[in-house]
């Protein structure tokens, strides 16, 4: 194999493959990156098994073949290179990468063991991106990472009403987001896909132009993007009822700045010094305050502006978990409907339902 093109070009083939790559002990081989050269079209595939990327690229070819090298290794020496030509030539034992007076040599693997990527499906939705790579944002945070539970590692993509919804939860906080309009399954249809894949999935549409094609298989879901394709396994299992977890209605509502209360939040969790403290949230007509107190490093107190309606309360939350809510939170204000101190509360954008945030309190003296 040998080829020459521009180190930005390689070099956005190879991270973007070598994200999937992940190796583990008796498997070298998962740690390596394929890279496949007909004519002029490169394509390189990172994979896990669970995870694949391939990423294609447009370069000068010279000779075709394949070559399987070390994934984190060969993107740290094109990452070195300065932007300009480099060439790059492999036969059975070894991968070279030349650019300008560097040249790297490194051993390669076998191409042949290399996992065989099963081919997509064939049936194809082709969807316009507008709003998914937001969804996802909003939603995979709160996604589990217990591979222990791996129903709950995984991100709920059904059908609803005239649109598609995204849930996931980690069983202390939910995320749901609906997407009016957006119709890539049919009626009644849904899947569980991994949150890893989806993350995964959002960094390829943040570079994407228009749009995505997916693709469904009985096992597996393939996204295509640009010149990229991404291919995980779909999580077998039922998802558990989210549903009942949402109450109906709630008696207590607060409206507040979403970046004031951003600010105050990262203020007073400098003193949450792990993950086990609080934040107590004391809810009044005209303002909230924000507390954390440690018995080993002190206390924290802020005042912010708000606008409240209900019973006035004192309410915990994990500091880490209220602020990756916020967040992703659109718009200027953010609402927080509460029932008490006890029950979950949900976070939502001021004026629009297509998103919520539901946390469970944290009980406190």
């Amino acid at each position: 194999m040998k080829f020459r093109c521009e180190r930005d070009v390689l070099l956005d083939a190879v991270s973007g493959a070598g994200r999937a790559t992940s190796p583990r002990g008796s498997m070298p081989i998962l740690g390596g990156l394929r890279l496949g050269l007909q004519g002029d079209l490169l394509t390189v595939t990172g994979t896990d098994i669970d995870l694949t990327i391939s990423v294609e690229a447009t370069v000068d070819g010279k000779h075709d073949g394949l070559a399987v090298a070390p994934a984190r290794l060969t993107t740290d020496i094109v990452r070195s290179f300065d932007p300009g030509a480099v060439e790059v030539e492999a036969d059975d034992e070894d991968l070279t990468l030349m650019s300008g007076r560097s040249r790297f040599t490194v051993r390669t693997h076998q191409a042949s063991d290399f996992p065989r990527v099963a081919a997509p499906a064939k049936d194809a939705t082709v969807s316009g991106i507008s709003g998914l790579s937001e969804a996802l944002r909003q939603v995979t945070r709160a996604a589990s990472s217990d591979d222990g539970r791996p129903i709950l590692t995984g991100v709920l993509i059904a059908a609803e009403g005239a649109g598609l919804r995204l849930v996931a939860t980690d069983s202390y906080r939910l995320a749901l987001r609906d997407l009016p309009g957006v119709s890539v399954l049919g009626e009644g249809q849904k899947v569980l896909i991994p949150s890893r894949a989806l993350n995964e999935l959002q960094r390829l549409l943040s570079s994407a132009a228009d749009e995505t094609t997916l693709r469904l298989g009985d096992h597996d879901a393939s996204f295509a993007v640009g010149h990229a394709t991404l291919t995980t396994r779909l999580i077998e299992g039922d998802f558990p009822d989210y549903r009942v977890l949402i109450p109906s209605g709630y008696p207590n509502r607060l409206v507040v700045g979403r970046e004031d209360l951003l600010d105050a939040l990262r203020r007073v969790k400098l003193l949450a010094r792990d993950a086990t403290t609080p934040v107590k949230m004391a809810l009044r007509p005209n303002s909230i305050e924000l507390a954390v107190v440690t018995n080993d490093w002190g206390a924290a107190v802020e005042e912010v502006e708000a606008k409240y309606e209900g019973s006035e309360m004192t309410v915990a939350f994990n500091p880490t978990y209220l602020i990756e809510g916020v967040e992703v939170v659109t718009g200027e204000e953010v609402c927080l409907d509460t029932l008490d101190a006890l029950k979950p509360a949900v976070l939502r954008p001021v004026g629009s339902d297509d998103y919520l945030y539901l946390l469970m309190p944290v009980r406190v003296p």
